[in-house]
């Protein structure tokens, strides 16, 4: 993707003849970059990656001027503005997820309360997300990714690229990067010193968390990672519904809010309770902040697939925007005698050589199975809903058809 420059809340926005498709891809994109960078920050409190959250932010914020204008100016008659409502509310969505990614981050640069011992309450299997500026002596600087070939180097993989003032979001094998340019990436976090000292000329040092000084800390940092899974899932869902005009995945969606909404609110009693066996209650107000953020995520996810679910059709533009953003959702059956045939899928991650994750099955007899915990043994006759770059997704619809 070419980088996209960024605008702050205090410059003018005035109209341009820019396409809606491209701005509604440059919005899919940047609202999924900031949920995951938003988590990150909190599990890590990580100020550095919060500011980037923030910097995303106030261009989505433009982005979603500038799409209003060009729907305004679109809508000429009654059948017109029925038939762009749709793109509208794609467009407040994930303004709506900025926004929500937004307020999440401020609970680190705010210091509005958050346990110091987050981090060290995480699985070993999350992994970590860093920023890094590129030294001008590094050995990665004028290099693309795929000359650089980070992820099989050190199974680091660079999620975005900040140049100035402009983004370069999900960066390709032919990204360049240079000296100067702000990296974020993110791997399991023995394997990030390999990529960040090369990359930076510093050395990664993670520093020590303290012990936990509240009780069931472990318990209340898995809460918070599957509401971000789920709440990932369910804008990535939408998309799906969008794309493939699916009111059953759209209900799906909507199931997947109703579940964030309870393990919020189960969230927000641990807090609760955890108040009045600490020291410092205060402390844990930033929690409360995020569970009602991680609400506002679901919640915009059911407004992304409200004109699937409301039978107002699907407007060719957002199926396109959909189709060219950079990580591509697609629908793939499994056929007789397929290599996917037998093969085993744990978390959501086939067991098969690609980068694609399923992230919904359709089971001939058993409807939908969706979740970022989904185990199972993919079928012939199954339905997937995939996520991945589009090199991956042509690999793995070649792994889908009989062999």
């Amino acid at each position: 993707m070419e980088p996209v420059a960024s605008e702050g809340l205090d410059e003018s926005v005035s109209y341009e003849p820019v396409s809606v498709k491209e701005l509604l891809v440059e919005m899919k994109d940047t609202s999924e970059l900031l949920i995951d960078l938003a988590y990150s920050a909190v599990l890590h409190r990580s100020q550095n990656i919060a500011h980037e959250v923030l910097e995303l932010e106030a261009r989505m914020n433009v982005l979603q001027v500038r799409a209003r204008m060009s729907l305004m100016l679109a809508a000429r008659s009654p059948d017109e503005a029925e038939a762009l409502a749709p793109v509208l509310s794609v467009v407040e969505a994930a303004d709506k997820i900025a926004d929500a990614a937004g307020d999440i981050a401020k609970i680190v640069l705010d210091e509005i309360g958050l346990p110091e011992a987050m981090r060290g309450a995480l699985s070993d299997a999350v992994e970590v997300l860093v920023r890094g500026t590129v030294a001008d002596d590094s050995p990665y600087a004028d290099r693309t990714l795929v000359d650089i070939d980070l992820e099989s180097e050190t199974g680091v993989r660079a999620i975005a690229v900040r140049r100035d003032s402009e983004w370069i979001l999900n960066p390709g094998p032919e990204t360049a990067i240079h000296a100067g340019d702000v990296a974020l990436l993110r791997g399991p976090e023995p394997a990030i010193s390999d990529a960040y000292e090369p990359l930076t000329g510093a050395a990664y040092e993670p520093a020590d968390a303290p012990e936990p000084d509240v009780p069931n800390l472990e318990r209340a940092v898995d809460s918070i990672v599957l509401m971000k899974n789920l709440s990932e899932l369910a804008v990535d869902l939408a998309y799906g519904a969008i794309l493939f005009d699916d009111e059953a995945l759209a209900e799906e969606v909507a199931t997947l809010e109703v579940e964030v909404d309870s393990l919020q609110s189960r969230f927000e009693a641990w807090v609760l309770q955890a108040a009045q066996q600490t020291t410092d209650p205060v402390t844990l107000r930033g929690l409360l902040r995020l569970g009602i953020s991680t609400e506002v995520v679901s919640d915009a996810a059911v407004s992304l697939s409200e004109g699937v679910l409301r039978d107002l059709g699907v407007h060719p533009v957002v199926e396109l925007a959909v189709q060219e953003s950079d990580e591509l959702i697609a629908r793939v059956e499994i056929d007789d005698g397929s290599t996917l045939d037998g093969t085993e899928i744990v978390d959501g991650v086939p067991a098969v050589d690609s980068s694609t994750s399923v992230i919904a099955i359709r089971r001939p007899d058993e409807g939908w199975l969706v979740g970022p915990d989904m185990d199972t043994t993919l079928r012939a006759g199954d339905v997937l809903i995939t996520k991945g770059t589009r090199t991956s997704a042509a690999e793995f619809d070649d792994l889908a058809a009989e062999s």
